[in-house]
């Protein structure tokens, strides 16, 4: 729906630039989320009721299914955000002045939030939707590939802005159509267990803002060649 609605608003999509990359962002969407699976292990900020009533094997693959539709959905509704004239305002704003040593400072602050959320996970787990981002967007940058800091040396901020309206609205519904499902993820959030909004306390939102950045960032690590992002 939300790829027809862009059609409609801007002649161009997602699935009508490049069918074969669209499938693409369904493969990559998988992988990418477990990764964020693999450090819950470790800060368990969420966790599945029910689960017990799926054999390992099916459980795993119908998460995998659940979790291909994470980077297209964002991306779709990001671009649909982008389609807004209201965007416009946000196409001459404040300018990054990038200096040869941001991409570093960039990479190692990442890399020691990432420590920090590993080692004492009750008090840093917030850095696991910034830390990646961070780490991810020199790297980008470094091969070359399309990342977010040239549009900031110009003062454009749509393509940050899309980006989280898009995860903000998707993180909405997913947390709704949660809420009455079973099974479904609650949350542990230390400092945070207040003015839930479904199952995710209000502060947690904010989490897709740099989640939908780190998504980004993934995407042109792992799949620069494949459909462009008009966000």
């Amino acid at each position: 729906m939300a790829d027809a609605l862009v059609v409609w608003r801007t002649g161009t999509s997602l699935w009508t630039r490049s069918r074969h990359g669209f499938a693409l962002l369904f493969a990559a969407s998988a992988p990418v989320w477990w990764i964020f699976e693999v450090i819950n292990q470790r800060t368990a900020n969420w966790e599945y009721r029910g689960s017990n009533q799926f054999t390992p094997l099916e459980y795993y693959l119908l998460c995998t299914l659940c979790f291909s539709t994470v980077m297209p959905a964002v991306f779709e509704t990001a671009e649909l955000m982008r389609s807004f004239g209201w965007m416009a305002r946000f196409a001459s704003g404040r300018r990054l002045r990038r200096t040869p040593a941001l991409p570093l400072g960039l990479f190692c602050g990442g890399a020691a939030m990432l420590a920090l959320t590993l080692t004492w996970p009750r008090y840093f787990y917030p850095f696991v939707w910034t830390s990646l981002f961070l780490m991810l967007e020199p790297i980008d940058s470094w091969l070359g590939r399309p990342h977010l800091m040239p549009y900031l040396e110009r003062g454009d901020w749509r393509p940050i802005i899309s980006l989280s309206l898009g995860a903000l609205v998707c993180g909405f519904f997913w947390e709704m159509w949660n809420f009455y499902s079973w099974p479904k993820w609650i949350y542990h959030t230390p400092g945070a267990e207040f003015l839930h909004v479904f199952e995710m306390p209000l502060l947690g939102y904010g989490g897709y803002i740099p989640f939908a950045l780190e998504l980004f960032a993934l995407k042109h690590l792992l799949l620069p060649r494949a459909v462009e992002l008009r966000v």
